[in-house]
């Protein structure tokens, strides 16, 4: 899937200075789009990042910098987005963690990670699907997680966000379904649900696992995904971004609505 289907179309990826968000931003741009990218980081690390999405084959890519905790925010970004090339490709990566019980979960910190999680999607969605749905073409791909498929302990705002962001998906499936058509690609709204995906934010629990069993990394990461999923693989960034460009593809029109998990097996248990 290496042509330039997406060639004239422009994509949105929030959180794509890094991690998971920047390899679909890079395969997007290889496939033709023009591509915002939105994300936290220095100076440095977001014209790195712009770089790469150029280098990768993105006529242009240009960064928006909003702070998704705060809708106003959002919409400035978006309008911005709109004003320079409306959006034909949502993809909301933007995600933070924070684990803690229940009981002690910082009220603010559960107000933050939905803001974040969950509510920027919304807000993006409510305003990039109008356009989307006059043009007859648009896919919006939400980047779930096993999370929003099955619970853990301590990650209370962090499983009720991504919960939430399949059920919104859903629901923006449904009023969207009959948009477009067969030739124009239509307009559809799914999930990816990653388990384990190899980035540099898990580096640490990979070398302290590793560490346990003589330094071996690859034991390490068996280790690290014992207990829950199954293949003991990680999934790499490039792999949860072929899968978002197969869903942009128009052959694609008639999957929406669904959660994609990409677990090694961790919600067939």
């Amino acid at each position: 899937m290496s042509d330039r289907f997406l060639a004239g179309r422009t994509a949105l990826v929030t959180g794509s200075t890094s991690g998971i968000g920047l390899g679909i931003a890079q395969a997007l741009a290889a496939a033709g789009a023009r591509v915002a990218v939105n994300g936290l980081g220095s100076a440095d690390q977001i014209a790195q990042a712009l770089a790469s999405v150029q280098a990768a084959g993105a006529p242009e890519a240009r960064h928006f910098g909003a702070d998704l905790a705060d809708a106003a925010a959002v919409e400035t970004m978006m309008a911005q987005i709109a004003a320079w090339s409306p959006p034909d490709i949502l993809v909301n990566c933007a995600g933070v963690q924070h684990a803690a019980p229940i009981a002690d979960m910082p009220a603010a910190t559960w107000d933050k990670l939905i803001a974040i999680n969950l509510s920027a999607a919304f807000h993006t969605l409510r305003l990039a699907m109008p356009g989307m749905g006059a043009r007859g073409y648009g896919r919006v791909v939400n980047i779930a997680s096993v999370h929003g498929l099955v619970a853990s302990v301590n990650k209370s705002p962090y499983v009720a966000s991504k919960f939430g962001l399949i059920g919104l998906s859903k629901v923006a499936a449904l009023e969207y379904a009959t948009a477009g058509s067969r030739e124009s690609g239509g307009v559809t709204v799914n999930c990816i649900c990653p388990g384990w995906v190899e980035t540099a934010l898990i580096e640490p629990q990979i070398a302290a696992k590793a560490e346990g069993v003589g330094g071996d990394r690859d034991a390490g990461v068996r280790e690290l995904l014992r207990e829950k999923q199954p293949s003991q693989r990680m999934s790499l960034p490039a792999e949860i971004a072929s899968l978002v460009l197969w869903l942009c593809r128009n052959e694609a029109h008639n999957l929406t609505g669904a959660a994609i998990p990409v677990d090694g097996g961790w919600t067939a248990q």
